[in-house]
């Protein structure tokens, strides 16, 4: 890493005061392992993080008990809900999850009160929070309106890390869409059907991506 240790994966910093930079190059990573819950619904927020590498899924439970995943934080991102919880001193109203063994720094609740007193803190915190707002604004519309099927094949194509083989089970992927799973499995079964995907246990082969791809533009 630079100089800056890793406030160079967040390059909006860069305008920070010298003492403030050195304060905050100074703070120590943490690695937590993948499964952590980072928090929880209810849960007071104990400090602003700043993800350096891995992801956290933060999804939300309805009164059902049927999940949905917001959104994720990943390398050189932090996680809007916290921001939100910190500026308006309110509990979590989702949990967070690591979902791969996660590199993190933590800045403490108080100093990031104090923090927001810098501009250029001030705005990089906003800004971020400005950038997830659009992407759950995205994801709203897409509930509300989207089709099952279509949104099923785009996050089917999201998920893919190039192998074209996602080791999924049909409830992640219903917690993936907020759905049940039920409907999960009714479309992947249609989708195999018209040799989309192969389907194994724990297991969702892409087999037709342009198929999968016409599909996802559907709604667009």
């Amino acid at each position: 890493m630079t100089t800056n240790g890793w406030l160079s994966l967040f390059p909006s910093l860069k305008g920070l005061s010298d003492a403030v930079s050195r304060e905050l190059v100074a703070l120590v990573p943490m690695r937590v392992p993948k499964g952590t819950v980072l928090f929880r619904d209810g849960d007071a927020c104990q400090g602003y993080v700043f993800v350096l590498n891995g992801s956290v899924r933060v999804q939300k439970m309805d009164v059902e008990g049927r999940e949905i995943v917001l959104y994720r934080v990943e390398d050189g991102q932090t996680c809007m809900l916290t921001s939100a919880c910190l500026l308006g001193d309110k509990p979590y109203p989702a949990e967070g999850i690591a979902e791969v063994e996660t590199e993190l720094v933590l800045i403490p609740a108080g100093r990031f009160d104090e923090l927001l007193a810098n501009s250029e803190f001030r705005k990089f915190a906003l800004s971020m929070i400005s950038d997830r707002i659009a992407d759950l604004m995205a994801l709203i519309e897409d509930v509300a309106f989207g089709r099952m099927d279509v949104r099923l094949a785009r996050r089917l194509l999201e998920l893919d890390d190039g192998s074209h083989t996602l080791r999924l089970t049909h409830q992640q992927l219903a917690t993936e869409l907020g759905t049940a799973r039920e409907v999960v499995s009714r479309i992947l079964k249609d989708f195999e059907r018209r040799s989309f995907v192969m389907l194994k246990r724990g297991e969702v082969g892409l087999s037709d991506l342009s198929a999968m791809k016409r599909l996802a533009t559907e709604d667009l």
